[in-house]
């Protein structure tokens, strides 16, 4: 009788984690996710979030991840050794540091942070492909179909 139209899901906000790695919990694999990922403890592995999605990872102040990681959105207040893949936006924090090369659409740097590594500014225009039509081939196409 009464219904209620759903919502439809926004973007992940900081501060509403979906899955919580505390300070005293290591892990050594790699790790998969959609939603909101806080780590404030130890992975040593790659961190990837479900393609289609607009997950979102954060470092925390006691966060450590030795690996790569492939979120499309990243705050880092705490240590990464390895390379940061983002699609949309990342975010290094005050004494937040990056020991690899970091791959960002959108980057947001507080003074203190540090990089061991490249930056390298994704390129977000779409490209052409390189197409040259076979012109003698679609003229002889043509020939045949007018000649039949």
């Amino acid at each position: 009788m009464w219904s209620k139209k759903q919502k439809p899901k926004a973007r992940p906000k900081s501060g509403a984690a979906d899955t919580l790695i505390t300070v005293d919990t290591k892990i050594t694999g790699d790790v998969s996710f959609s939603g909101v990922l806080f780590v404030d403890g130890h992975i040593k592995g790659n961190v990837t979030a479900q393609e289609g999605n607009h997950s979102l990872l954060t470092v925390g102040s006691q966060g450590h991840i030795e690996g790569e990681i492939k979120v499309p959105q990243v705050v880092i207040y705490g240590y990464v050794n390895g390379d940061v893949h983002t699609s949309e936006n990342l975010n290094l924090q005050k004494d937040s540091r990056v020991e690899g090369n970091v791959y960002y659409n959108l980057l947001q740097m507080a003074m203190g942070a540090s990089v061991n590594g490249k930056l390298v500014k994704k390129d977000t225009a779409r490209k052409l492909l390189n197409h040259k039509p076979d012109l003698e081939a679609d003229v002889n196409e043509l020939q045949t179909t007018l000649d039949d």
